[in-house]
């Protein structure tokens, strides 16, 4: 299977080399050709497999330039038990029509993990595929908890250095230690003065200068990104969809072919894409929930068909989401509107900052999203009553979810059992969501994790436990025209 442009001018390339290029030559974003079909008696087969033997079997639909050997290898080191437990994303029942989907289980305690631990080792293989001897130099631009995800991924691995970009003041106080206390040798960390969006066009603006790529190839380098916008990262997010629809058919709680709804807290919106993807390939879905927090441009999109960026970017207690640029969007309207349908597109949202889909278009999209958006009091409200009525504590990423679930069986709109999914482990962003169950300020925010265990009672992760007592490694802020110089600096120590 061969890999295409979304804008429809970035040739045909095999699947190593989407990974390995990340973005394509026109700009656009990698995808295959077609959607491989998941049939009724597939899934009924990929109900007694191990999760990693689920991922290998339904990555190898899209890889067909990795061996089925190849894949198991890699699914089986990368979601080992050692790293995420007895299962990597095991389902919480909430009552009979509810349930949430848990993807924060592994080494950064963030659902990011479930891609960017196997993500490297199919990039590694990618590097041999395509005979690239240069060194690939990873660029990713994070909100939060994909820069210590790609981090940990990367770090020393054989052929690649990584560099991460966080906004300064936009993420929770224990995601800025993870990154700051990365070890390994070939990783960078810089802060940045702007939000997400600064640091992710600044990402682009690199990825897309031909003359900075040539610097860069005169040193033997080449550039590629973690973020979503990589295959290989949305790839992977595909399968714990897959097997946990698999999971709720074995536990008694579904019958095989019954049609679910998912609602997945959304910023960039690969991961709910990736749901949509499931979909397409056949896996029973009906209505994907887009939950979106008061930065809410992907809840308008949904309600009027019209994408705009141009408003006040707020700063919330889901970090994560404070987003105005969902990159992965343009994937959803290259299969709704084509490449160049997708092209216009884009470049009205270059030009101008928005763009409106044909009626054509907006009702296709109709047919499969709903969107809601949270207030900060409601996303408080809901880790109380989570944590109050459901003994279940939860993040406020996963908060912002739960509510929009609660909105839309509310509105009278689900008549199927809903999968919410959770995003991250509580103690991430412990300042708001102790603020959130007692309506007073922790001591601090590192404080706020151990004042969290005691009032709740729910075990630190380990991996979070570890952070508070490493080394503070990376310091540096930088403006967000430095972001090139940084880069071309990291590449030639």
């Amino acid at each position: 299977m061969n890999y295409v442009s979304t804008r429809g001018n970035g040739g045909c390339v095999s699947a190593a080399e989407a990974i390995k290029r990340g973005l394509a030559a026109d700009g656009g974003l990698f995808m295959p050709e077609r959607l491989p079909p998941l049939e009724g008696d597939e899934l009924l087969s990929l109900i007694p497999l191990t999760y990693a033997e689920r991922a290998a079997r339904i990555m190898h639909k899209f890889l067909e330039d990795y061996t089925y050997e190849e894949l198991i290898f890699d699914t089986n080191a990368a979601y080992s038990e050692e790293k995420f437990g007895s299962h990597p994303a095991p389902i919480t029942k909430l009552d009979q029509n509810s349930f949430m989907l848990e993807l924060w289980h592994g080494p950064t305690c963030a659902f990011k993990d479930m891609a960017l631990q196997i993500m490297p080792r199919l990039f590694v293989r990618a590097l041999k595929k395509t005979g690239e001897d240069k060194l690939a130099l990873i660029l990713v631009a994070t909100s939060g908890d994909t820069g210590k995800a790609a981090l940990e991924g990367y770090r020393d691995v054989p052929g690649t250095k990584i560099k991460v970009f966080y906004p300064e003041n936009g993420v929770s106080r224990v995601q800025k230690l993870q990154m700051q206390t990365q070890e390994g040798e070939n990783v960078s960390v810089s802060a940045i003065v702007g939000n997400f969006d600064d640091a992710q066009n600044g990402v682009k603006r690199i990825f897309s200068d031909r003359e900075f790529a040539k610097v860069l190839s005169d040193n033997s380098v080449f550039l590629s990104s973690a973020n979503s916008i990589n295959w290989g990262r949305l790839l992977p997010q595909i399968v714990y969809y897959v097997s946990a629809y698999c999971d709720l058919v074995k536990s008694g709680d579904i019958t095989l072919g019954e049609k679910i709804d998912v609602c997945v807290p959304t910023g960039n919106f690969g991961n709910i894409f990736a749901a949509y993807l499931a979909k397409m390939m056949g896996l029973p879905i009906e209505k994907l929930v887009c939950a979106s927090n008061v930065n809410n441009v992907l809840t308008n999109f949904l309600e009027n068909g019209t994408y705009d960026r141009n408003r006040t970017f707020h700063t919330t207690m889901s970090p994560s989401m404070d987003i105005l640029i969902s990159s992965n969007l343009e994937r959803l309207l290259y299969l709704t509107a084509g490449p160049s349908g997708t092209a216009e597109y884009m470049e009205s949202l270059a030009k101008t900052g928005k763009y409106t889909l044909t009626d054509e278009d907006f009702l296709k999209i109709k047919e499969s999203f709903i969107g809601y958006y949270t207030s900060e009091e409601e996303t408080m409200q809901t880790v109380l009553s989570t944590f109050k009525n459901k003994n279940c504590l939860v993040d406020t990423h996963t908060a912002v979810a739960l509510a929009a679930t609660g909105k839309y069986m509310s509105d009278d709109k689900a008549e199927r059992k809903i999968l919410t999914v959770s995003t991250a482990s509580a103690y991430k962003f412990a300042k708001d969501v102790y603020l959130s169950l007692t309506a007073k300020e922790p001591s601090g925010d590192i404080e706020a994790l151990e004042e969290l265990l005691s009032l709740t009672g729910v075990a630190i992760p380990k991996p979070l436990e570890a952070v508070l007592n490493k080394e503070v490694r990376h310091i540096g802020i930088i403006e967000k025209e430095e972001m090139e110089k940084s880069v071309l600096d990291f590449a030639k120590s």
